[in-house]
């Protein structure tokens, strides 16, 4: 090899170092809150991963939850990304943060929203086409007995000391469960409720309850949410429908909950193309829902999940990023 030809491959990749150390300078140190909740942890290491491979950056994972992470970004700056914020709680402080220019709504990540309701196995709906509706299913308490009096139907309620606890109850009593001939079934725990519907599926039996998406279970078991026939009144769900001591509940349907990344300015402004992406990082709940499936399957981590994802929904992810960085991300796993 000649020495000018040396020199100019030295030369090409000086550049190419100096093009590759200004865009990590350009992107500089990137903290993102790891939620304590499944689809939340994974992507935030879906996060880093294209953040660190695909632009460079130095993304730091810290531990979050959804009230001490928002309101620390909102009063301190840090972390920079919250991935998966359920704002529906604090929207009025964090509508404050983003009109004084402190936080930035960057996108929707969850772009069906965050899910709730009355939901039964497809096997059910399958086979009883006229069950559409929330009404419709509390006529039929012969499809889905109760576990300890099969004279009765069954409403599953929502895992103790929850929120949903309560609205699930009430919509027990507005929709006539009792007279209706139902009974509510205290389930005790997430892991009660998961069970009661794994066992359903097992013995193919009728099953109805509260459920939400996006969820491992809902990955795993194929169910439908019926339709509460009523448009979400948000003004009786706050005076009557969340309240424990609820005298005469009115049907109402559960408000879907706005799922969105949250960013701060400093990042915004600092960020360049990093930010972009998560300007267009998001996803259905069909999806979230196949991959925590996989995750509870192989008792996977946040980080294994993140790369199980990569290497097998590029059709998703790609959407997101340039050719360049989804190269760089592809080489990298």
């Amino acid at each position: 090899m000649t020495i000018q030809r040396k020199w100019l491959i030295g030369a090409v990749s000086a550049v190419a170092m100096l093009g590759a150390g200004q865009a990590a300078a350009k992107c500089g140190t990137v903290t993102i809150a790891s939620m304590n909740w499944q689809s939340a942890e994974v992507l935030a290491e879906i996060d880093k991963f294209i953040l660190s491979e695909g632009y460079g950056c130095k993304a730091e994972l810290v531990p979050g939850d959804t009230m001490p992470t928002l309101t620390s970004m909102m009063e301190k700056g840090q972390p920079d990304v919250a991935p998966e914020s359920w704002i529906n709680a604090v929207k009025e402080p964090l509508g404050k943060a983003v009109a004084e220019g402190r936080l930035v709504m960057s996108i929707m990540a969850l772009k069906d929203g965050g899910v709730e309701g009355i939901w039964m196995p497809k096997y059910i709906a399958d086979k009883h086409p006229e069950i559409k509706t929330v009404a419709d299913a509390f006529k039929r308490p012969d499809l889905f007995p109760a576990p300890e009096d099969k004279s009765k139907g069954a409403l599953h309620n929502c895992p103790s000391g929850w929120a949903c606890q309560i609205n699930t109850g009430n919509a027990f009593k507005a929709w006539g469960g009792e007279k209706n001939g139902f009974t509510l079934v205290d389930t005790g725990s997430s892991a009660g409720l998961d069970g009661s519907i794994a066992k359903a599926y097992e013995r193919k039996q009728g099953w109805l309850g509260y459920y939400w998406a996006p969820t491992s279970i809902l990955g795993k078991y194929e169910m439908v949410k019926l339709d509460e026939g009523v448009k979400h009144d948000a003004k009786a769900w706050a005076a009557c429908n969340v309240k424990e001591d609820c005298a005469n509940p009115q049907k109402n349907s559960w408000p879907t909950a706005e799922v969105y990344t949250v960013v701060t300015t400093r990042f915004q402004k600092q960020g360049g193309d990093a930010y972009n992406y998560l300007t267009k990082r998001n996803w259905g709940n069909q999806t979230v829902n196949t991959l925590l499936a996989w995750m509870s399957d192989n008792q996977a981590t946040g980080e294994d999940g993140a790369i199980h994802f990569l290497k097998t929904n590029e059709s998703v992810w790609t959407n997101w990023v340039s050719a360049d960085v989804a190269k760089k991300v592809k080489a990298a796993l």
